[in-house]
């Protein structure tokens, strides 16, 4: 390991190619192969598997393993999603590993039980685990080791290994929710009754539920390799163990102890999904990101907006870059809002006019020039597909769900991570850090690339702390119900029914240039994600950042659109009309011409998520890593 490129922890200043911009982690490099995620033992899990002969794929899913067993704002029973550039066929696919609601999860159960969006946390906030089906299908149609070699170094530490701070005190900080379900308190509470009932930083962290419930996944593929199965279908019997075995029957009787909804039939009837992915060309570069079961194709709408104005003249981050990109953001974030949801049931998003590009230059038009559009709504993206929009009477009506008078100016921001260590915070200061912390929720980043050819970027997510645990499996379960709404004057096309995918936030990108891979690219943030990762390529695309500048570069975040998460009242979701957070140290100059023009400013030191990428070198056959300052998050590279 030691001959390995690190990511080195101490703040080191570096020349820079654009901009005179500094960096406080040295970039990455790497000939032969590149690993990056949200912790820094789970990088080194990566660089194992790439040790052991793996590929790209191999080493992101045993990063994938890794982090859901260190609880990094994820766990097993969470959900994945996947971009890999295969380079035997020279094309992007898409992977849907998400989760759907369960059986009973209607609209009607909810709002008898009182709520107005489905619960935050607990069972009932539980979509049918998607990663551990995401990790073998992936392993078994584009891997080359064994579900065995990749889990290694994640049933090692699910034996026990020295946890992070980080994860400790968010333990601590939610031991009362933790309290109401017995299987999560008999993990996470290691010291049940004294004054600090979690771990402490460097304490061994022990989960054997979860070891054995990894270990059965191992003996079904052993098994079936003894049996003269093929690596693939020895690995799918894992997966079908997991699903409609002896772990199923756990994880259904575990959850319904608790309360919840998911059935046996609910888990056998899942499965992942290949897709096509989406796609814009953006100035001579594809853009690829998952369908509308994400938000990602707000990315790629605000690209095509972005693309009728000239970006590089403006300049980074003045008050006209500013503002041209805040609005682009809002009136795509407005379409995310209404028009998204799962394609795979009807009716079908708009998603054909959304990403046409004359709908996005009449968009475009709509942007005024020294003025913020204080509400963004939703366009009528169906004359761009020869249609006529259905919801024409629900988008006037959802005009009077936005109340401007809310538009106050949100405070100086401390995430709710940091929150404890700010004794000093009034109350308002509290409110605009729980809202942030809703916009910012959850989610890691994966993202790996090696020589042959292979490129992956994923974005996994739930089951973060507080997690209800499914019985003696050891297994969090989502909290990605939540997503769903109830009223669907919010959005018709995500109204929550069983068996439904809810629209998500996760979204992995991926970019390629003259046919060949260009960047792929990921980051943690609830809502922000899509803002943030938008900002890192027009840094590179536009600005000519490396991808360690692009990822610690100031960003700006909307507050302009519906939360996904977080909150079970309609107020805690709305938009805030006209916010816009700043990184702390914009200029007088641009703070004044911006106040000109009507936006509520506030100011943090962080503006983003910790953002993962990796450049691929073509002119070089070479990697560069970058990964942002704001996290854990940690790279490796040979």
């Amino acid at each position: 390991m030691k001959y390995f490129s690190l990511f080195l922890c101490s703040f080191f200043l570096f020349p820079t190619l654009s901009l005179g911009q500094q960096t406080q982690k040295p970039p990455l490099h790497g000939k032969n192969w590149m690993a990056i995620t949200g912790k820094p033992l789970a990088a080194t899990a990566g660089a194992m598997t790439f040790q052991k002969g793996g590929n790209a794929i191999d080493a992101a899913c045993a990063m994938l393993a890794a982090t859901c067993t260190m609880w990094d704002v994820l766990s097993w029973g969470g959900e994945t999603q996947a971009l890999i550039f295969n380079p035997t066929t020279k094309k992007v696919i898409a992977i849907n590993a998400l989760g759907v609601a369960p059986t009973g999860a209607t609209v009607d159960f909810f709002k008898n039980k009182g709520y107005e969006f489905p619960p935050e946390y607990g069972p009932l906030a539980a979509v049918t685990p998607g990663t551990p089906g995401g990790i073998c299908y992936m392993l078994a149609k584009y891997g080359s080791l064994s579900l065995k070699d990749v889990l290694a170094p994640a049933m090692e530490m699910a034996s026990g290994y020295p946890i992070d701070a980080q994860t400790a005190n968010s333990i601590e900080r939610n031991k009362e929710k933790i309290k109401a379900w017995p299987y999560s308190k008999n993990v996470f509470l290691p010291h049940l009754g004294e004054e600090r009932e979690a771990p402490v930083a460097g304490e061994i962290f022990r989960q054997p539920q979860l070891l054995a419930t990894l270990n059965k996944l191992v003996e079904a593929e052993q098994q079936a390799l003894q049996q003269g199965k093929s690596r693939a279908d020895a690995i799918m019997n894992a997966y079908n163990r997991f699903y409609k075995g002896d772990i199923a029957d756990e994880f259904v009787r575990g959850s319904a102890e608790q309360g919840g909804l998911i059935t046996k039939e609910d888990l056998a009837n899942w499965a992942p999904i290949e897709e096509e992915p989406l796609h814009v060309n953006y100035r001579g570069v594809e853009v690829y990101k998952l369908q509308e079961w994400t938000q990602g194709p707000a990315l790629l709408q605000s690209l095509n907006i972005l693309e009728n104005f000239d970006l590089k003249k403006m300049g980074y981050n003045s008050a006209d870059y500013i503002h041209t990109l805040y609005q682009a953001m809002n009136l795509a974030f407005a379409d995310r809002d209404f028009y998204y949801g799962d394609p795979y049931f009807k009716p079908r998003p708009p998603i054909k006019g959304l990403l046409d590009k004359t709908y996005a230059k009449s968009r475009a038009a709509s942007i005024p020039k020294n003025k913020n559009l204080a509400i963004a709504l939703p366009g009528d993206p169906f004359p761009f597909e020869g249609a006529k929009n259905p919801f024409e009477e629900l988008l006037t009506k959802r005009q009077s769900l936005l109340d401007t008078s809310s538009n106050q100016q949100i405070k100086d921001f401390v995430p709710k991570h940091d929150a404890g260590n700010h004794a000093l915070l009034n109350k308002q200061a509290l409110e605009d850090s729980l809202y942030h912390d809703r916009l910012w929720r959850g989610t890691t980043s994966v993202v790996a690339a090696d020589k042959d050819g292979w490129l992956i970027a994923i974005t996994p997510s739930g089951g973060w702390v507080p997690a209800c645990i499914a019985g003696n499996t050891g297994v969090g379960m989502s909290q990605r119900l939540q997503s769903f709404v109830l009223d669907s004057t919010i959005s018709p096309y995500n109204v929550v029914q069983p068996g439904k995918r809810p629209r998500v936030t996760l979204t992995p990108s991926l970019a390629l240039k003259d046919g060949k891979p260009f960047l792929a690219f990921a980051v943690q943030g609830g809502d922000t994600q899509d803002q943030n990762l938008l900002q890192f390529f027009l840094n590179t695309v536009e600005f000519g950042m490396t991808v360690q500048q692009a990822s610690e570069a100031a960003n700006i975040n909307s507050n302009q659109l519906w939360l996904s998460l977080g909150g079970t009242k309609t107020k805690d979701r709305m938009p805030k009309s006209g916010s816009i957070l700043l990184k702390n140290n914009t200029s007088e100059e641009v703070r004044k011409t911006l106040e000109q023009m009507g936006y509520n400013m506030s100011f943090g030191e962080r503006t983003s998520g910790p953002i993962n990428a990796i450049f691929v070198d073509q002119d070089h056959h070479t990697f560069w890593g970058g990964s942002s300052n704001h996290g854990e998050d940690y790279g490796i590279g040979w």
